[in-house]
């Protein structure tokens, strides 16, 4: 059998493949190594993961794909593979990034650039096989331009500055009620300020048809390109993949603004799981 997580903070995909090939859908909290330990994952796995899958049991042969946010460092890696190694002690187990999920998912077995626009964002060339180039996205601070934070900053910035029309100012305000000191408290002061941020994409895509907001997702989209995708070498020269809610609700304007820069995108896709199912069935 093959168990299959695609993880991120808040939720976790699974995929369980039988030995009859048939695929079981599941779905869990999800599981950042950075905020959690292996005891958390271990009951993860107990209490909601092997009650939709019945057939699992610490007695299974299984090998085990979990591809998670946080799960770059090896110290990161070893928290979810102490988990799995404990509840199923038969099973092969490989642990990799939420990054090379995106790049199995969309480019199987063949080369290409691979981005996650997501709430951040991230990048990569894939040779087909691993991650030969990674450019660092910096954050939500210093960067991840084209991620749902960075359009939520440039909108709030833009609304705090009354750079933006009257009726959307009204409209967002209206929508919100949200003044200009809660707005700076939750940017400096309370926790995950990036989810805040990001939390404002929502918003954004209702409002798609006014034109400041398609000059604003776009301009986010091309310092994207400039800052990331256009610094590998090979951009002009192999396909581009996209995968997270941003790229796939945004993808018009994000097609665009790649044409406008000779640059040819693939696949957009909101989640891996599908593809990553694919590809460990061999037929990706």
């Amino acid at each position: 059998m093959i168990l299959i997580a695609d993880s991120g903070s808040t939720k976790t995909d699974w995929r369980l493949i039988d030995d009859s090939r048939k695929i079981h859908q599941g779905a869990t909290q999800g599981f950042n190594p950075y905020f959690r330990t292996s005891d958390d994952l271990s009951s993860i796995i107990k209490n909601e993961l092997l009650t939709q899958f019945t057939i699992l049991n610490s007695e299974s042969i299984i090998n085990t794909f979990f591809y998670g946010a946080g799960c770059g460092a090896v110290s990161k890696k070893e928290i979810v593979y102490s988990a799995f190694k404990n509840e199923f002690p038969l099973a092969t187990i490989e642990v990799n990034t939420d990054l090379l999920a995106a790049s199995r998912a969309t480019c199987g077995q063949h080369a290409g650039l691979v981005a996650i626009l997501g709430t951040g964002a991230n990048t990569c060339y894939y040779d087909g096989k691993q991650i030969a180039e990674n450019i660092s996205s910096l954050g939500y601070v210093l960067g991840d331009e084209g991620s749902g934070a960075h359009i939520g900053k440039t909108f709030i910035q833009a609304y705090l500055n009354k750079e933006m029309p009257e009726n959307l100012a009204l409209r967002f305000y209206e929508r919100f009620k949200l003044s200009t000191d809660e707005i700076l408290d939750a940017v400096y002061k309370q926790p995950y300020p990036n989810r805040f941020l990001a939390s404002f994409s929502k918003f954004i895509y209702q409002n798609l048809k006014e034109q400041f907001i398609i000059d604003l997702v776009a301009g986010c989209f091309h310092q994207f390109f400039d800052k990331h995708i256009c610094k590998y070498k090979k951009h002009n020269s192999v396909k581009l993949s996209c995968v997270g809610s941003v790229a796939y609700y945004y993808s018009n304007i994000l097609r665009a603004v790649a044409a406008d820069k000779g640059i040819n995108i693939d696949t957009v896709i909101e989640t891996p799981i599908a593809g990553l199912t694919l590809y460990h069935l061999g037929e990706q």
